[in-house]
């Protein structure tokens, strides 16, 4: 497919200038960047038969982790922010088992598409990352998988919503909880969010859309999935200098494997 077969350039006419402006403007102002209908119906409907397809090849697990992705701090109570463990569990398949005529490479890959995401989001250039898995992940979420609370380590994020289920899975995120290039970690603010005293807001979004997510200082998660119906999600990771590869470690914890 060429670029006009792959994404609905009618509604989103990535190398527009002002389209890219628009786009720029929303994601700064609202940490978040939601493009409904991303994708053209055809290759929507191609990336649900790979999805599906790909299930099989999945590698299935579930991690308890802080809201900081840190360690605990023996020097801090149990019940301490920083220490307090949310879950998360989800199936992923890896770069390597995307085809090269995936419409999810052939996105990923497009030159068009990543000037379109440096135009958005500031950066001055994108690589892949150089371990084989780690560039473009789907992940699946079956009945009771979800997505804990978390701040993301990355500037930003890219997500594309293949199929959704028919209950749960709602991503809810707070805008700007934390900031965390000032040191200021806002303990009591993410202590009442898991205490259930704060409503975060709930992006609703359907198959096909594309997200530009800032994730560093604004809490988020994914709900778990009420449905019988699974949930996939294919999300396009870059790095700003090339040569970055995953750690082993998270490689094994999230992947199963190293390559």
């Amino acid at each position: 497919m060429d670029l006009s077969q792959l994404l609905n350039l009618k509604s989103h006419n990535i190398q527009s200038a002002e389209f890219q402006k628009t786009c720029r403007q929303s994601l700064n102002a609202n940490g978040v960047l939601v493009l409904t209908g991303f994708l053209s119906g055809t290759a929507l409907t191609a990336l649900q038969d790979e999805a599906r397809l790909g299930r099989e090849k999945a590698y299935f697990c579930a991690q308890n982790h802080s809201v900081y992705l840190t360690p605990q701090d023996m020097t801090l109570a149990s019940d301490h922010a920083v220490n307090r463990q949310v879950i998360s569990s989800k199936g992923c398949i890896c770069d390597d088992d995307v085809s090269q005529d995936s419409v999810l490479r052939q996105m990923y890959d497009s030159p068009e598409f990543r000037a379109f995401v440096m135009a958005v989001t500031g950066q001055r250039s994108l690589f892949p990352y150089a371990d084989p898995l780690s560039s473009i992940n789907i992940h699946y979420a079956e009945r009771g998988q979800e997505l804990g609370w978390h701040f993301d380590n990355s500037e930003f994020a890219i997500t594309l919503l293949i199929d959704k289920p028919e209950a749960g899975s709602r991503f809810e995120y707070i805008k700007d909880l934390r900031n965390a290039e000032a040191g200021e970690m806002n303990y009591e603010g993410v202590t009442e969010l898991l205490d259930g005293q704060v409503e975060p807001t709930v992006l609703s979004m359907e198959p096909g859309t594309l997200v530009l997510f800032r994730g560093r200082n604004s809490i988020h998660r994914v709900s778990p999935n009420e449905s019988d119906k699974t949930r996939m999600l294919a999300v396009l990771a870059y790095n700003s200098q090339q040569g970055v590869e995953l750690s082993e470690s998270a490689r094994m914890t999230f992947y199963g494997r190293l390559n």
